[in-house]
Parts: structure tokens; C-alpha cells; sequence
């Protein structure tokens, strides 16, 4: 079933069912105040951090998991009838309201139409600023008068942890207060006899505050109780305020707060009024007064709301294409560039299933989330990069998470010895080589950066010590030890267990190092990259070939996994498709192991990440035995992954392979058949359930994921084949043969470059010839060097 459509012109995606599904979201704000919103205006707000600064409420793992939200309650005055601007929380039937939902670049837009009146809602955040806008347009349809009662209302935390709010309610239940100010602002207060403190990061003992203020139609009451706004045994679907008509002007003292602004309105027929709700954070008293001061008006929200747009759509010019394929257009043009930006933004920190269990940026999430957003932003791409090398410690490892907030690189512990990952910094030679190309920045490479607990280096002096750290810490076949993990947290070796995977990544990092050594003039270095590689290389052929693919890994008892004498987990599609990438694999290997990934990983729905499911292994091998088969790391598939095979089979010339892979794992290919992935079809999943379980093609997990940038990094680099390099943009397709070819615009440090690929031949790969500014060239490559602010290419393929 479909349940919206892709507007591209306008940059968003509009629900035109509200019964999707699950929820589907979208974020608004930035990484200081930030918010999460759904197509029935469910959501929550937060501070800097979700777990530590959040400040409206979400109810996580529940029925709806929207739960409560920002909501526009209205009342027909005369017939007593009430509903929702969006059709949750109310819930009215649908042969009776009708809503569309239009999600954007860091807005939402939620119309409704019900008996006669029709709602245009607008959810925003300013840029730069800590609060939000709630903008209400209501028109009356009728040709009769209509006399309606708005309510607004959210549900604030009582501690803006969320553990002290939602576990340790002991404490949390009695310290929070709310009123109303005499300028009719709505004051809540936390531990309100305090230090006031809105922008200490992550402290308890401190007050917090927030606010809420009416603009656009005289106040007809408040509350600040949410038990007495919505009545001790009635829920979000019928409050007792609501219901009776009226607020009673409560004022929270301990229990719980809401925000509850009332306001009385008679609309002539085909009359049309708007009002407006500010929400956010700092004491009423001071920060509240001057913001609604300065922002309290229709004209200024207007005006502020195309800033915004402005803004990310100046993001998203970064790349246009024009495909045969319309769902991958809506892919590149817009949402996916989009969701790498939220995942860069958030890491793996807030959403509706990410409830505090991961506060700040995971290291090697974060580093790899740098690929998808380099193109759109190369500064704030470097800005992360530097953040993340300084989380590296002395000895090449890494510290599992980085606090923004909180880091003092130069000043932070070493993790314990048992706590070292084997993959966290091999990330970098993804990243920062993809920085450089993009930007030309090559000095990048000579700034000096501190370590995380002692020390400094460039940063080739950083990319040294973590292949280092990888060579100090091999077992005895000569592989790097996996660890406490390597990319797959549930594999568990014994610390001496040697990871193929992390083998791969080593091999990629050292012939990597060994070309940032040549364009740095340190012959030496790259001497010493590429001996090192050659002693890896043959350790590898000695011992990880299993005929028909490449084995998993070595567990410290010498125990062989991924082989064909494994009843579980006999195939891993990570060694396969790594094996292709790192350029480890020998050109028959690489063919008959990705034969093997297409035979028994692949699925309609995407790769799974191994096969068969484990069911007996043991535990304290295998931790992905506790997910039910099908799922997550337990031949589940990893959307994180898929954009490897997409890599794989586009190195290998198999444009046809590659394309099957996209369709499969794309979001937008589900636009039709929603029902079949279940979660938004315009953003990434973590994981899709695979053909072992119950429910293939479910995907869970929205929106922050690797999966964002790898998704967008293949497509765009490897299946359209726009890959920058110090010396220019290559130009290297690898398409399905039935395209007839693709159209782009590129920017490129500071050109706009305009590409026509012409496919004649119907084939998957190979520049035949090339045409820039009118004159043919040799190769496919444009030069930096060329002259001239725009440039035009056009490309045919052939043999």
C-alpha cells in the first residue's frame, strides 16, 4: 500500500494516510537544541543531548511510539465535538478526517480537515535558536459561524535526564513547578531554588526551565498539571480539559508538568486566523519575554521559516542527478543526502527507539558518518574528523564514545586494555582521504592534532599509529586480533581471536597510507605501508580461503568460523565484500566469493549479513544467539552493509548485480508497498528482517544508521561513479546495462560541473570517451586545473 509521495520540487515527502504503518518521523533543530516530530505530530525535544537534556517527553516502546507529542486540541464550542489538528492523538475515523502530513528539511507541515474546518499546522525550529514554532492556521469551511476552543499542549520531563525522569521517580516526581506569568507566559521550573543553569551540559543538581508563549488571539486559560489537564484516569486521546471545555488555570508543584495555552475563537464562514505557540528552553522571566518579543509574530515566523529552507536546501545542492530510476532521484536529489546530515548531526544519540543508551558520538559510527555529508559540508566534515582524531589515545586505540560537551582531548583516561575495539580508527582511512579529494586540502595531513590522553601528531602521524595499533596486536596466523569487537559487536573471539574483517580494513589502511606517503614526498613511509601489506597479503591467502568464499574468522582457541564445515553461519558477507574493496582478493577469488554472497546472502529485501542463523552456537561465541533468526546480526539484514555490496560489485564491473542490490535495500522502492518495510520509506533503517524470519522485509531502526552514509557514498560514487581525487573528479559509471545513460550537476570545490553519460551500447562500465568544455580528452578525469566557474562533460561508454 502506498501512504505518500515524494515531492522533490518542494524537497519533501507528504504522507497522505495517517494510519502508516509505524510512525514516521523527521528531526528538526540542530545538535543544541534539537527535536523529533511524526506524521501525528508525536515527538519529543531535547538539549544537546536526548539522554541528558531533554525536556518534553516521549513515552519509548509503546502503543503508538509516538506518544505524547506537540498537539492542537480543538472543541466546537456549541455542538461539544472535539478533535486533533493532526488525526493522533483524537483519532477521529478516517472516512470522516482526512490529514496530510508534509515532512521537510527540518519542518514538518500537518493539515487536517474535520466537520467543516480545516488546519494547517507548521513545526519548526529558527536557525540558532533554543525554541520551537508551533504556527496554526485555521479556516472555517462552512457557511455558518464557528465558535472553537484551541488548546495546545506538550508534556514536559520533570528532570531533563532521562533516567532521573522516567526510573528514579522518588526524586523526580517532586521537583518540578509550573505557572503562569502576569505577560501570560507559561514558566516551568525544575529544582527552581537552584543555580539556573540551562547550558551545563549534563548537570542534575541545577535548575532547569522552560516556557511556552500564545501569540495571535487573547488567552482563555492555562495549564501547567498534566493531571489536571488531562484527568486522573483519561489519557492523550481525551482529556478532561478538552472534553469540559475549559482549562482550570492549574499550577504543577511536583507530580508532573504539561503546557496547556487555551484560547477562544469565532470564525465567520470561509474566515481564515492564525495563531502562534513558542516552546523552549530558558526561564520565562527573561529568555522567554525577549524571545517572544523578538519572534512573537505571524510576519517573523514566516520569515524565518524560509530562512531555514534556505539554508538545508543550500545542502542539498550539492549534487543533482536525473536517473531512469525516479525512487533513486528522490534518493540522491533529496532524502538521502538529508538523512546522512541527521545521522552526522546525531550520530546514534536520539530517535524513537535511541533512549539515552548512547549519549554523544560513537566513534566508529561517527567517523564513517563523515562519508555521507563531505560533498554537502567540507568544513563541518573536518570539524568532526578533528573531533574524532582527538579521541584517538596514544597508542592508536580509541575511546568507544566522544562527549562533544564534555572532551578534553590531551586530558581524557585510555580505555582499559579489554575495552579496545579492533575497527574504531581503521575508519579513518574511509574518511579522511575522502575529506582531501573532496576539498584538495592535502595540508590537511600536517595539522597537529593532541591524542585523547597524551601527546600530539599530524594527522598522517595519527593514521600511522592506528595501523600500528592493528600490527602490534595480531594473533598467531598473522591477522589482526579482533578484540574486545571489531564491526560486529556480537562476534566474540577472545581477545587473541583474529578478525578477517579488521584484516581487510588493515590492508585497505596501509595501501592507503602508502599513496597520502607518495603525494607527501615520504618515500620511506610508503616503503614500510606496503611491506607491511605484502606480510599481511600472504597471511591471508595462507589461511582465510575457503574455496568458495573467505572465512570469518579465527577464534583464540584456533577454531575456524564461516566455513563450509559450519552448519551456522557459514557464509559473512562483511570478508566477501571486504575482501573486493581492500583489493585483498585475487580476481578469481573476488568472482567466486561474490557469487557465493549472491547465492546464499542475497534476498528481495537486501544482503543478509550471514548464513544460516545461528540457533546452537554458543553464547560466549556468538552473541547474535539471542536474536530470533532472521534478524540484526543474526542473518538479519544489516542495512549498513549494503552499500559495500554495491561497492563490490561496481568494482568488479557488475553494474547489473550492483543495481539489484540497490532496489533491493532502497527506502524509496518501498514507496508503493509500504506495508512490506513498515518504517519510512524516504529515510534508512538499521536492520530489515531477512527470509528466516516471520516477517521478511520489516525494517526497524529509522534514520540513524551507517547505513545513510554508505548508501549514499555507493550510490553516488560508485554506481553514478563521481569519485573526487586530489587531482580532479573521476568520472567511472557502473550502471545497469538498460539505462541509456544519466544526466548531473555537481559542485566541486567551488565549479559547478555538469555531466551527461551517454550508454549507447547498453553496458555496465568503461569510459570510451570523454568531452570537456567541447574537447575531447584522454582518460576520466577533470582536471582542478581546468578554468572557469562552470564546466560541461559529457561521457559515452563503451569498449
Amino acid at each position: 500500500m502506498q501512504y505518500g509521495y515524494f515531492d522533490d520540487e518542494a524537497k519533501e515527502y507528504v504522507i497522505t494516510h495517517p494510519d502508516t504503518p509505524q510512525s514516521w518521523s523527521n528531526y528538526l533543530g540542530s545538535t543544541e537544541y534539537g527535536a523529533i516530530i511524526t506524521n501525528n505530530a508525536g515527538g519529543y525535544s531535547f538539549y544537546q543531548s536526548g539522554a541528558r537534556g531533554r525536556f518534553l517527553r516521549l513515552h519509548f516502546n509503546s502503543i503508538p511510539k509516538d506518544q505524547p507529542g506537540r498537539y492542537f486540541y480543538l472543541r466546537d464550542r456549541q455542538s461539544g465535538d472535539f478533535w486533533s489538528t493532526s488525526w493522533q492523538p483524537v483519532g477521529k475515523p478516517l472516512d470522516s478526517y482526512s490529514s496530510t502530513c508534509r515532512h521537510g528539511t527540518a519542518y514538518t507541515v500537518i493539515e487536517s480537515r474535520y466537520s467543516g474546518i480545516s488546519t494547517r499546522t507548521t513545526y519548526f525550529v529558527p536557525l540558532g535558536e533554543h525554541f520551537e514554532y508551533w504556527q496554526l492556521k485555521i479556516t472555517n469551511e462552512t457557511e455558518s459561524p464557528r465558535d472553537l476552543s484551541v488548546f495546545s499542549f506538550c508534556e514536559f520531563t520533570n528532570q531533563w535526564d532521562t533516567y532521573q525522569d522516567q526510573v528514579n521517580l522518588q526524586y523526580s516526581l517532586f521537583i518540578v513547578r509550573g505557572k503562569q506569568m502576569d505577560d501570560g507566559l507559561l514558566r516551568i521550573a525544575i529544582q527552581d531554588h537552584l543555580t539556573t543553569q540551562n547550558d551545563e551540559y549534563g548537570q542534575h543538581d541545577v535548575a532547569r526551565h522552560a516556557w511556552m508563549g500564545l501569540v495571535g488571539a487573547p488567552l482563555a486559560g492555562f495549564d501547567t498539571s498534566l493531571e489536571a489537564f488531562i484527568g486522573t484516569y483519561r489519557s492523550y486521546h481525551n482529556p478532561l480539559a478538552v472534553e469540559q471545555g475549559h482549562c482550570s488555570n492549574s499550577e504543577a508543584y511536583g507530580d508532573n508538568a504539561c503546557g496547556s495555552l487555551q484560547t477562544n475563537l469565532v470564525l465567520q464562514p470561509g474566515e481564515s486566523r492564525e495563531i502562534l505557540v513558542l516552546l523552549g528552553i530558558g526561564d520565562a522571566r527573561t529568555t522567554g519575554k525577549k524571545m517572544m518579543g523578538k519572534y512573537g509574530s505571524i510576519r517573523q515566523a514566516n520569515y524565518e521559516l524560509e530562512k531555514l529552507k534556505a539554508h538545508w536546501h543550500e545542502k542539498l545542492g550539492s549534487l543533482v542527478v536525473e536517473t531512469p530510476d525516479e525512487d533513486l532521484n528522490h534518493t540522491i536529489n533529496v532524502w538521502g543526502l538529508y538523512n546522512s546530515l541527521i545521522s552526522f548531526a546525531w550520530s546514534r544519540s536520539a530517535s524513537l527507539v535511541y533512549n539515552g543508551e548512547r549519549d554523544g558520538l560513537g566513534f566508529r559510527d561517527s567517523v564513517q558518518d563523515v562519508l555521507g555529508v563531505v560533498a554537502a559540508i567540507p568544513q563541518e566534515a573536518a570539524k568532526r574528523l578533528e573531533l574524532m582524531l582527538t579521541g584517538q589515545v596514544s597508542n592508536g586505540g580509541a575511546i568507544p564514545v566522544i562527549k562533544p560537551f564534555d572532551h578534553r582531548p590531551g586530558l581524557e583516561k585510555r580505555p582499559a586494555r579489554q575495552t579496545f575495539r579492533s575497527d574504531d580508527c581503521l575508519w579513518f582511512f574511509n574518511a579522511v582521504p575522502a575529506y582531501v579529494a573532496e576539498t584538495g586540502d592535502l595540508d590537511f595531513y600536517n595539522k597537529i592534532l593532541p591524542y585523547a590522553d597524551q601527546g600530539e601528531a599530524t594527522v598522517f602521524g595519527h593514521l600511522k599509529r592506528a595501523l600500528e595499533f592493528n600490527l602490534e596486536r595480531c594473533g598467531k596466523n598473522g591477522l589482526p586480533c579482533g578484540l574486545s569487537a571489531d564491526w560486529n559487536d556480537c562476534l566474540k573471539l577472545g581477545y587473541y581471536g583474529e578478525s578477517l574483517f579488521v584484516a581487510f580494513q588493515l590492508r585497505l589502511g596501509l595501501t592507503t597510507y602508502a599513496e597520502i606517503a607518495q603525494r607527501l614526498s615520504q618515500p620511506k613511509e610508503a616503503s614500510w605501508a606496503l611491506a607491511k601489506r605484502d606480510t599481511l597479503d600472504t597471511a591471508i591467502q595462507t589461511c582465510a580461503w575457503d574455496g568458495n568464499w573467505f572465512i570469518w574468522a579465527i577464534g583464540e582457541d584456533g577454531t575456524v568460523y564461516g566455513t563450509k564445515e559450519k552448519e551456522e553461519g557459514q557464509v559473512y558477507l562483511n570478508t566477501q565484500v571486504w575482501s573486493v574493496i581492500s583489493g585483498a582478493a585475487r580476481p578469481n577469488q573476488a568472482t567466486r566469493c561474490m557469487q557465493s554472497v549472491h547465492k546464499h546472502l542475497s534476498t528481495p529485501y537486501g544482503l543478509m549479513l550471514s548464513a544460516p542463523p545461528f540457533v546452537r552456537t554458543p553464547i560466549d561465541v556468538m552473541r547474535a544467539v539471542v536474536f530470533n533468526p532472521g534478524v540484526k546480526e543474526n542473518a538479519g539484514i544489516f542495512n549498513h552493509t549494503q552499500g559495500w555490496g554495491v561497492m563490490a560489485e561496481c568494482m568488479l564491473g557488475n553494474g547489473d548485480r550492483a543495481y539489484e542490490y540497490v532496489r533491493a535495500s532502497l527506502p524509496a522502492a518501498y514507496n508503493t508497498r509500504a506495508e512490506i518495510r513498515q518504517c519510512e520509506p524516504y529515510v534508512q533503517g538499521q536492520t530489515t528482517y531477512s527470509i528466516y524470519s516471520p516477517r521478511p522485509g520489516n525494517t526497524r531502526t529509522s534514520w540513524l544508521t551507517g547505513a545513510a552514509a554508505w548508501s549514499y557514498f555507493s550510490l553516488t560514487q560508485y554506481l553514478l561513479g563521481l569519485r573526487p581525487e586530489m587531482d580532479g573528479l573521476r568520472i567511472d559509471p557502473c550502471i545497469p546495462s538498460e539505462w541509456k545513460g544519466f544526466s548531473v550537476e555537481r559542485k566541486f570545490r567551488g565549479r559547478k560541473i555538469r555531466i551527461k553519460v551517454h550508454n549507447p551500447d547498453h553496458l555496465c562500465k568503461g569510459v570510451a570517451r570523454m568531452v570537456v568544455n567541447g574537447e575531447a580528452i584522454e582518460g576520466n578525469l577533470v582536471s582542478c586545473d581546468l578554468a572557469g566557474d562552470e564546466i560541461e562533460v559529457e561521457v559515452w561508454l563503451g569498449r
